[in-house]
């Protein structure tokens, strides 16, 4: 008898249209309002939605004093909340009922003197650890579950976005993978994909035998690896409940930071507990993120490990991290964990003002990035971010 071993591994994934994602690309609409008119802003702009109602809170010091209601409704109608889809205003929200409420005040002092030193540098905007993972399981060095759930995501809410008479974008999915055994799991070697799950808003026109045919094709077309997605095999749930109409912050509230575990490695790796949306480049839980993630897709990359987690840790005011600490979880190569560690350490700069600069995160715009969309993509594993570039490559490789 053939031996059917499994070890399954899960990720989520939603789609810009969710309520908390909602709140994210709102948070960060503002952070890119602010540092486009004025590079030194400081702000942390957490959002909270609920039905009808917008409540924009935080901090914020900057030169530049944008219209707070309209960056809101524009963020809804660029989400796909535009009023023009075939869903009633008990369904889901339509812009122009949204109340918007702006409690924002200005950033304390006592943090200021901290971060903008008068040496130039910048000191950490608060206090915190941070990890940043890569593993080799796909192309993108990202675990292969919240990549294919992403990709899944993707091709749902696209076509949500074109079919407005048909799909809503409030969308979640999940993909769990097969490893087969633990052993593959610890070497990344996933051997299938198991279960896919799909939840996705339609109007009530359409059967749910309609929006299952309809969804089953948007999988099967949506470019997941041949090798391990079987469309015959993979056990698939597709709006699992037999009816999903009534969607968006209408109907479930959201918060800024609530999904940080879809913003980065989909539970496959530690997280530092901290949001990156709604803040600016000083605050390390952003900063700390991106380098940290740089540095482990470098490792992998270059070859000296099959996965790496780097945890770096900060105190407020101070530049230098206080912790450099890299885990390979046994797969290192020719390197090991404590010389990785040594040589990150005493490479790289990692203060805030050297990671600001290596990425020009005071300089977000159309051409390069926008935080908002760093928001709705996933804070990590999109090649086109600055940070997901592999420019030194070379130094690591050097260590072989």
């Amino acid at each position: 008898m053939q031996n059917k071993t499994q070890y399954l591994f899960t990720s989520e994934v939603v789609s810009a249209g969710h309520p908390d994602k909602c709140a994210d690309i709102i948070s960060d609409s503002i952070v890119d309002a602010l540092l486009i008119n004025d590079k030194n802003s400081r702000v942390a702009s957490e959002v909270f939605v609920a039905g009808k109602h917008v409540i924009v809170g935080g901090e914020v010091a900057s030169k530049n004093h944008p219209d707070y209601v309209e960056i809101v409704k524009q963020a809804l109608v660029k989400i796909g909340y535009d009023g023009k889809s075939a869903f009633t205003r008990e369904q889901c929200l339509y812009p122009e009922d949204v109340d918007v409420q702006v409690l924002l005040n200005q950033q304390s002092p006592d943090i200021n003197q901290g971060v903008d030193q008068t040496s130039g540098e910048i000191g950490a905007g608060d206090q915190g650890i941070m990890f940043g993972f890569a593993s080799s399981e796909t192309k993108e060095l990202m675990p292969a579950a919240i990549m294919y759930a992403r990709i899944l995501s993707d091709k749902v809410y696209d076509y949500a976005l074109k079919n407005n008479q048909k799909l809503g974008v409030d969308i979640k999915t999940q993909v769990t993978i097969d490893y087969g055994s633990k052993e593959n799991f610890e070497n990344c070697k996933p051997q299938k994909i198991h279960t896919i799950v799909v939840s996705a808003p339609s109007t009530e026109s359409m059967p749910i035998e309609e929006v299952r045919t309809l969804i089953k094709s948007l999988i099967d077309d949506a470019g997941l690896p041949t090798e391990l997605y079987n469309p015959n095999d993979t056990i698939i749930h597709i709006n699992p409940t037999g009816r999903y109409v009534n969607h968006s912050p209408l109907h479930d509230s959201g918060l800024t930071g609530r999904k940080l575990i879809v913003d980065s490695f989909g539970g496959y790796s530690p997280i530092g507990g901290g949001a990156q949306s709604s803040k600016d480049y000083t605050k390390v839980d952003r900063s700390g993120l991106y380098a940290g993630r740089w540095i482990a897709k470098h490792i992998v990359a270059a070859g000296l490990a099959k996965k790496c987690s780097v945890q770096l840790s900060y105190a407020i005011g101070v530049a230098k991290p206080v912790s450099v600490s890299v885990d390979t979880f046994g797969t290192h190569t020719s390197i090991d964990d404590d010389k990785l560690s040594e040589f990150v350490l005493n490479t790289f700069s990692l203060t805030p003002k050297w990671i600001t600069e290596k990425f020009s995160l005071d300089k977000p715009s159309a051409d390069t990035f926008l935080y908002a969309d760093v928001a709705a993509r996933g804070q990590v594993g999109q090649s086109d971010y600055p940070w997901e570039k592999l420019d030194a490559l070379e130094v690591f490789e050097a260590l072989k």
